[in-house]
């Protein structure tokens, strides 16, 4: 199989991947049935995982594994959800992708991957504040268009 990521990009990769400080989990959700990028997306999932030890790669499927899917608000295959981990168990931010993490997407998932492991968010102070403010849920999607 040949690697979807060349050896210049890897070595990008790695030199972020030094900034990783804890573990992060992607959960990756894909289907037998027809899904255009679905093996794609777990080739580069693969190879962007194995670059270090603290990132965990778990493979379902959407169908099979209906209720993890469930759980993780997962209903688009390939999805993508990027959690954390600490001494306490998998800590979900609410981070998921719907589709190949290409293009534009692919650095914004591997600042994704960097945030997550450094348990921060990057968010001003006042930011904060108004999101624990916020007294009901809010869901927030950004769409992207493969070019």
């Amino acid at each position: 199989m040949t690697s979807l990521l060349n050896e210049q990009v890897i070595g990008q990769i790695q030199d972020a991947f030094k900034d990783l400080k804890s573990p992060v989990n992607v959960l990756f959700f894909g289907t037998q049935e027809l899904c255009q990028y679905c093996a794609d997306t777990e080739q580069l999932l693969t190879e962007i995982t194995s670059i270090s030890d603290l990132l965990n790669l778990s493979v379902f499927d959407i169908d099979e594994d209906a209720a993890v899917a469930e759980n993780y608000n997962v209903e688009l295959a390939p999805g993508i959800v990027i959690a954390g981990e600490n001494e306490d168990g998998p800590i979900d931010y609410g981070i998921r992708y719907a589709g190949i993490p290409s293009g534009y997407e692919f650095s914004a998932f591997i600042q994704d991957l960097l945030m997550v492991s450094g348990g921060d968010s990057g968010l001003q102070d006042q930011t904060r504040q108004f999101l624990a403010e916020l007294d009901e849920p809010v869901h927030l999607q950004v769409f992207a268009t493969p070019t």
